[in-house]
């Protein structure tokens, strides 16, 4: 008996891999060109006020300086006259580099020197020096709560009765936690290399997670037409949403590439990459209230973020607390607060990482106040529906991820009495949380070509932030097809090819997957065509009786090569592009990935270390393309957890306004001594709704929990409840 051809579903190493790991993938700031310029960025040393003067004369004294450019001497720019958006671009008006001599922010680029080197421009521009008129600021999001306003977020309307079930419940918790802005800081800092072509058209390459974003960016900041702008993001070196929007280093190579008629790079620092979008400051209130038997009766979520005063940043903080669990009276809020600071922006899994904190923690709280088991607590609040959207799940395997999860980690032998086990003169703390995310679908084009040697190839302008979005495509595509998965490519990163959304929240599966599934499903079906009119035997077979596998087409006991019928056609390949949507039966239902975090710590009883110890992510997320791409996306997702609850937090000088740790030395991330066993747990789910491919991604979902699990840890441990993150020794000393 033939197995089915199946390439999903299998652990296939990275097809990009030995590209990497040889050093032949290059990144936005590797690119040569004969005469590159090489740009580096003067930044703003105040938070609010505006220009004096910009004094360039010694800069430009140094031999191999080409131009200092700035508000003065810039470029016309169509398109600072006029509002403009990007695809990730929040509601105000977008910052705009060089418009005029006002500052909002410090950190904010007011000058770029161009020279032949980049040491010679870092130089240069140590020399450039600013007058400013400093105006009073405001960066502390603590001191100004009361300069809130609301969010211009579609919240779920308020359901039921909130106040009166509140009040009138047997128990209830009333607890504010507050987290910290973090950073990006992905490996790769930002980069922007402009290739300067004879006819006055642009190619480039640029950090990004949409490089059709950034050509639509550049098409309306510059009044460029669209086939004059070529981006490129073959390999980008991480991004975890610092590359959804374009950064400012982008229009600043472009001014000066049409100013110099040039080519020209621009590189921001790692100090630079703490001058634009980051995951925003909160504070956020739980009131929980429930019965004696712990089945929650209201649930209140109020949660107030920072803003820049040009923008304000929205995203889902509050709304998993009126879907995660079932309650009938609930109200949520979220407010913003504006500063003198830069829009923040997406940040893996954002809102959800952020609000989830808060919700499980309360949740903990919870369980203390009504003596229920954690894990009891959820299973009691089990929803069926998704309340905010009155709609069923298309699957949820939620109780599943809950008791696989405890099983493997040992749930069974926890003595809930707080500071009750121990390790000689260590404290074991055993914490456990849920985690959502929204499993979406965008629009996504792909096309999909066999030539004469039988090689397929499929394309769309999608990215590989690191994720291993070459490899699992390249298993959609050998499946979809039918041809052998050293026979496939597939090329993305390139602003020319078929429409794709961004690369973020976990939708690139689901949205590049399924087109990428259709155009070879389309393909297989041009195929046969050809196979109809080229051999009798084929001539009324019907897809149904085809098989399709190793680059051949399978009636009986004949078979056709692919190879063949593209051979036969004119230009000798065939090939067909598609547009895919998502399905109108996911409208009926909601759809998300869930999952349950187990974690223990060991606190050292005399100076207050805290080690998280092993984890165990117990993960729903549908089918899983590759589990070997999915469980580094998850073990990443805990790292940065584990950063999370316990060390990252930009600490900000709020009398110059602006981060004091502004480097991968004092700007606190977990390193591999910080790491115990993490054990990934995929629990099955089939899904027929989500998509075609049955598949709701993972690339979020990894960190929402994980933070909340390692601060219930810390209480079990301790006793000691700590609302403030990250959680640091002087905390809980």
């Amino acid at each position: 008996m033939n197995t089915p051809f199946s390439p999903m579903g299998q652990p296939v190493d990275r097809v990009d891999g030995r590209l990497k790991v040889t050093g032949h993938a290059r990144y936005a700031g590797e690119y040569p060109e004969d005469g590159l310029l090489h740009g580096s960025v003067v930044s703003s040393s105040i938070a609010s006020g505006r220009v004096l003067t910009i004094d360039t004369r010694e800069a430009l004294k140094v031999p191999g300086v080409v131009a200092v450019i700035d508000h003065t001497n810039r470029p016309p720019v169509a398109s600072y006259d006029e509002k403009y958006e990007d695809a990730d671009s929040a509601e105000g008006s977008p910052f705009r580099p060089f418009y005029n001599d006002k500052v909002l922010y410090s950190g904010q680029p007011l000058a770029l020197v161009v020279a032949e080197t980049l040491e010679l421009a870092r130089h240069a521009g140590s020399l450039v020096r600013i007058e400013y008129e400093q105006k009073l600021h405001e960066t502390d999001l603590s001191t100004a709560l009361d300069q809130a306003h609301d969010a211009p977020a579609e919240l779920p309307e308020p359901r039921g009765n909130f106040e009166a079930e509140l009040a009138g419940s047997a128990l209830s918790v009333d607890v504010t936690y507050s987290t910290p802005s973090e950073y990006h800081n992905p490996m790769e800092p930002h980069a922007s290399t402009v290739l300067y072509q004879a006819d006055g058209s642009l190619n480039i390459h640029d950090k990004t997670q949409g490089p059709q974003n950034c050509q639509d960016y550049l098409h309306k900041v510059f009044g460029l037409d669209k086939d004059k702008i070529r981006v490129q993001a073959a390999f980008v070196g991480g991004a975890f949403g610092s590359g959804l929007r374009p950064q400012y280093q982008l229009p600043l190579a472009v001014m000066a590439a049409l100013q110099l008629k040039r080519s020209v790079r621009v590189t921001l620092t790692r100090q630079q990459m703490f001058t634009f979008g980051y995951r925003p400051r909160t504070v956020q209130r739980l009131q929980l209230g429930a019965a004696a038997n712990g089945r929650l009766l209201a649930v209140g979520h109020e949660a107030i973020g920072q803003t820049s005063r040009f923008e304000d940043f929205t995203e889902h903080v509050v709304e998993w607390s009126g879907m995660l669990y079932h309650c009938d009276n609930v109200k949520l809020t979220y407010k913003l607060v504006p500063l003198d600071v830069y829009t923040p922006l997406d940040m893996r899994a954002p809102g959800a990482a952020l609000g989830m904190i808060g919700l499980e923690c309360a949740m903990d709280e919870l369980a203390c106040a009504v003596a229920i088991d954690p894990v009891r607590l959820r299973v009691i609040n089990f929803a069926e529906r998704n309340g905010n959207e009155d709609k069923p799940y298309s699957s949820k395997e939620l109780l599943e991820c809950y008791r696989q999860g405890a099983e493997r980690f040992g749930w069974e032998q926890r003595n809930p009495e707080p500071r009750s086990m121990r390790e000689g003169r260590q404290l074991v703390g055993w914490g456990m949380a849920g985690g959502v995310w929204e499993a979406m679908q965008n629009k996504a084009s792909a096309k999909a070509r066999i030539d004469a040697q039988g090689k397929l190839v499929v394309s769309s302008a999608t990215t590989d932030i690191g994720t291993g979005t070459y490899t699992v495509m390249t298993q959609i595509a050998a499946e979809s097809c039918g041809v052998e998965l050293d026979n496939v490519t597939f090329l993305l990163g390139d602003s020319s090819l078929p429409t794709a959304p961004l690369q973020g929240g976990s939708f690139t599966v689901s949205s590049v997957g399924t087109a990428v599934q259709q155009a070879c499903q389309a393909l297989q079906r041009q195929l046969l065509e050809v196979a109809k009119e080229l051999h009798p035997a084929y001539a009324s077979a019907t897809p149904d009786q085809v098989r399709f596998e190793a680059g051949q087409l399978h009636l009986g006991n004949q078979a056709v090569s692919m190879a063949e019928l593209a051979a036969a056609q004119a230009d000798g390949a065939i090939e067909v592009q598609v547009d895919a949507e998502p399905d109108k039966k996911r409208d009926a239902y909601a759809t998300a990935t869930h999952s349950a975090v187990f974690v223990e710590v060991l606190v050292d009883e005399d100076l207050g270390t805290i080690r998280v110890n092993r984890v165990v992510n117990a993960v729903a997320a549908g089918r899983v393309v590759n589990p070997k791409m999915a469980r580094s996306q998850i073990l990443g997702g805990v790292v940065w957890g584990m950063g999370m609850a316990l060390q990252e937090e930009a600490l900000l000088d709020h009398d110059l306004g602006r981060p004091m740790n502004h480097s991968l030395a004092e700007y606190h991330i977990p390193v591999n001594a910080d790491i115990g066993d993490i054990d990934v747990l995929f629990v099955e789910e089939h899904d027929e709704i989500v998509n075609a491919l049955g598949s709701k991604g993972v690339g979020e979902i990894g960190i929402v929990g994980v933070a909340a699990a390692i601060a219930n840890a810390v209480y079990h441990a301790t006793g000691k409840r700590v609302r403030e993150f990250p959680i640091t020794l002087d905390k809980l000393l």
